[in-house]
């Protein structure tokens, strides 16, 4: 009989993501973790690390709402407007959040970064 473990992704994953994404930084804004290109913030953790916020086409946000509601939440009402969605760390494995990372930097780079880095 196998044994699984839920390993948790956690800050330490999103800064690996991260590293070596173009023209993508890290900065620390009132207590909370936040992940830029240029002035756009694509990613921002959690004070207590264990929900994150990212870039999500609006137009899917309801679906995926739908779809996984113990792994995204709606972000607070003056977040809505943007292309954004709340996510618990503890409901996603590490290639989720990959994808997740890869398309919300994507969002904020000219398309000609984005192709180099994806080799598109």
């Amino acid at each position: 009989m196998a044994v699984y473990r839920w390993i948790v992704v956690d800050l330490t994953d999103i800064r690996a993501l991260t590293a070596d994404l173009p023209r993508s930084y890290e900065v620390l804004v009132r207590d909370s973790i936040k992940f830029r290109v240029g002035q756009i913030v694509y990613l921002a953790v959690a004070p207590d690390e264990r929900t994150i916020g990212i870039g999500f086409p609006r137009e899917e946000r309801e679906a995926a709402l739908a779809a996984e509601p113990d792994k995204f939440f709606r972000p607070r009402p003056s977040d809505e407007r943007f292309r954004w969605i709340q996510v618990r760390l503890d409901a996603l494995e590490y290639d989720e959040l990959r994808e997740l990372i890869l398309d919300a930097w994507a969002m904020c780079v000219p398309k000609k970064v984005r192709a180099a880095y994806l080799g598109e």
